[in-house]
């Protein structure tokens, strides 16, 4: 037997009912799907840097990395690393910790915040900080861009 309880504003006791609730498996649909990286590679085979010139810049040499259209849209895993050979493919001397993590960076970061940058620009004279420093300072360590 189910124990009592007194009703609301009476002095009667009122009987205490089971409820019984059924739990389905099948998930409830959401609004929006779930978003996942693609299984298949839609740019494989494209081009993801257009090309990369060197600079004089007020605080020194600047690499200039103009991404392409699959460059900028691309969201598929390794991506990086492959934009990053096609970098060093044209600008070999790049080849620096602290030049991949700006690169990384703007690859990972840029592409967000600023879309329609026309280039992404890395420079040899700031300091190699890991990428996470790098990322805090907004893709420039060791100062502003200038």
């Amino acid at each position: 037997m189910l124990p009592t309880a007194a009703a609301c504003g009476s002095s009667e006791p009122a009987a205490v009912s089971a409820v019984t609730t059924t739990i389905s498996a099948t998930p409830m649909p959401t609004s929006a799907a779930p978003r996942t990286a693609p299984t298949v590679d839609p740019f494989a085979g494209l081009p993801l840097i257009d090309h990369a010139d060197w600079t004089e810049a007020v605080d020194g040499p600047r690499l200039l990395v103009y991404p392409t259209p699959a460059g900028r849209q691309t969201s598929f895993p390794g991506t990086d690393e492959r934009a990053w050979q096609e970098v060093l493919e044209q600008a070999p001397d790049a080849d620096t910790p602290g030049m991949r993590d700006q690169f990384v960076c703007h690859w990972t970061w840029a592409r967000l915040v600023q879309p329609d940058k026309p280039s992404w620009n890395l420079e040899p004279w700031r300091p190699a900080v890991g990428y996470q420093a790098t990322v805090d300072a907004r893709c420039n360590p060791g100062g502003p861009e200038r």
